[in-house]
């Protein structure tokens, strides 16, 4: 991080602080008017203008700019393109002051810590649905003319201002949720009510975040295809920088380009195989709302019983402070910690006619005690052992109904394979068992992160059987049809075969010839 200048911020701390502040933001409202110097006078009528009442004499506020421009927030200069008809007026009206970069670096700096202490975080999804959109506008424009060079640019800024809403906000959101659960309320009503609505809140936010990361992610890959370092020439073109003295501007504001470009793909696709920041957020979320529950827990807890666990060790505490002796110290201990059931009272010799009944219990021989009386209150029952039962009927059903099984595998695997890639819609009409199995490679396959070229692999449980899954390249839509229903989605270019490239059918010849005999 760069050095802060040591003067940038001196005006907030010390003698005057609230006058040099009123001043600064009079200069920052007055360029707001696109007035870029101010005299005397001008600066007395911005300071009422942002509610500076109190009286100020020309000395003190000449003091004040002064100090501001030896803090150099403020540059001074003369104004020679006036006519002054007294020295009155030349006194007041010869010397203009204007904000320096340092002092508008410094008015932003104060005004943007005073929005993140007002600000709230969220965690909302239309931003993530609004970076989906401007990402498939980029894709569209990028075949455009270069006559929509400037929508290129203005696109480019909006989806850059919705990633940095949703990161702003979402780490004003975790830091907020953080403090939440490491905050303890005294009025326990508002505390329950407060993380309640913050579960019920976290719950809605996680519906549907992994497909409108997805979705997002699939828009990133549609517009690097496009060419990303074309679309940023041509968004420069559109941005119609002015011209600078010095070095370009040009290579700087592409270089804050890419660096955006960098962020957006590290939240939701990103390169060197990392996590995802979204999927990061999913886990923080789901582990806030785990532990917003137990707190939860604890709070009804501590309501139902007449008194907590913490009040208790409180009382002993006074009880221990109070105890007269250490004799007395012990006792106490002993009561407290030492205490256990008298469950073995009732047991008695194996055969008690020996023990005369004049004995004490420390003379009396021992009596054997079971470890399962302090845990369950009751002791070991020694019984005849039970009948073993015959289970070569339930092994011969589970041997027919594995075989079933298999069988019906295979044969959905010869419905399903293919030789080679074809359109989901291809496949019609099938049994509901085989479309089950279909739903099933479909679903490993979408939940499997797309290579480079947007294809999915996944393979299933016995690694039998690969499927690859593509997305359609003109977006038709495939109906799936069961005696049960239909089923429409996105006509996927699938392929379904054995490890290696094989096709699966003599492995599920093989399996039916062994189901059927």
């Amino acid at each position: 991080m760069r050095r802060v200048p040591p003067e940038m911020f001196r005006f907030t701390t010390g003698e005057k602080s609230d006058l040099n502040g009123a001043v600064l933001e009079a200069f920052g409202v007055a360029g707001e008017h696109l007035e870029t110097a101010l005299g005397l006078d001008g600066v007395r009528e911005r300071l009422r203008a942002v509610g500076w009442i109190a009286d100020i004499e020309d000395e003190e506020l000449h003091t004040v700019l002064k100090r501001l421009v030896g803090w150099e927030l403020l540059d001074v200069v003369h104004n020679h393109a006036e006519s002054y008809r007294t020295a009155e007026e030349y006194e007041r009206r010869n010397l203009q002051y204007s904000l320096t970069r340092r002092g508008e670096a410094a008015l932003a700096g104060v005004r943007h810590a005073l929005e993140i202490l007002a600000s709230t975080g969220a965690l909302q999804t239309a931003v993530l649905e609004a970076i989906a959109d401007r990402l498939d506008e980029l894709s569209v424009l990028s075949g455009e003319p270069a006559s929509v060079d400037r929508r290129i640019f203005s696109t480019l800024r909006e989806l850059e201002g919705h990633l940095e809403a949703l990161v702003e906000n979402t780490k004003a959101f975790n830091g907020q949720l953080q403090r939440l659960l490491r905050a303890e309320g005294a009025n326990l009503e508002v505390f329950r009510e407060v993380k309640a609505a913050t579960v019920a809140y976290l719950q809605e936010f996680l519906v549907d975040l992994d497909r409108r990361g997805q979705t997002v992610a699939a828009a990133v890959i549609r517009v690097e295809a496009q060419g990303i370092a074309v679309l940023r020439e041509r968004a420069l073109r559109g941005a119609e920088l002015p011209p600078a003295t010095g070095d370009d501007p040009a290579a700087g504001w592409l270089e804050s380009r890419r660096a955006r470009w960098a962020g957006l793909k590290a939240s939701f696709l990103p390169d060197d195989g990392a996590r995802a920041r979204i999927e990061q957020l999913h886990d923080i979320a789901r582990r806030a709302i785990v532990s917003l529950l137990q707190v939860l827990e604890r709070i009804n807890e501590s309501r139902r019983r007449s008194s907590s666990a913490v009040q208790d060790f409180r009382e002993l505490a006074r009880w221990f402070a109070a105890a007269p002796a250490e004799e007395d110290l012990h006792r106490l201990w002993s009561v407290a910690f030492g205490l256990g059931p008298a469950r073995h009272a009732h047991l008695a010799h194996s055969d008690p006619e020996l023990i005369p009944s004049s004995h004490s219990w420390a003379e009396a021989p021992p009596v054997e005690v079971s470890a399962l009386l302090r845990t369950s209150g009751r002791t070991e029952r020694f019984t005849r052992t039970a009948k073993v039962r015959d289970v070569a009927a339930v092994r011969t059903e589970r041997v027919e109904r594995a075989r079933a099984e298999r069988a019906e595998l295979a044969r959905a695997w010869q419905a399903l394979a293919t030789d080679g890639p074809v359109r989901l819609s291809s496949l019609g009409t099938l049994d509901p068992a085989v479309f089950d199995h279909l739903l099933d490679l479909l679903g490993r396959a979408l939940s499997a992160r797309p290579d480079t070229r947007g294809l999915r692999r996944a393979m299933t449980g016995d690694g039998r059987v690969e499927v690859a899954l593509s997305p359609s390249p003109d977006g038709r839509t495939a109906v799936l049809r069961t005696s049960k229903g239909a089923l429409a989605g996105p006509d996927y270019i699938v392929r379904i075969t054995a490890p290696g490239g094989a096709g699966v059918l003599p492995a599920v010849g093989a399996a039916c010839q062994e189901a059927a005999g």
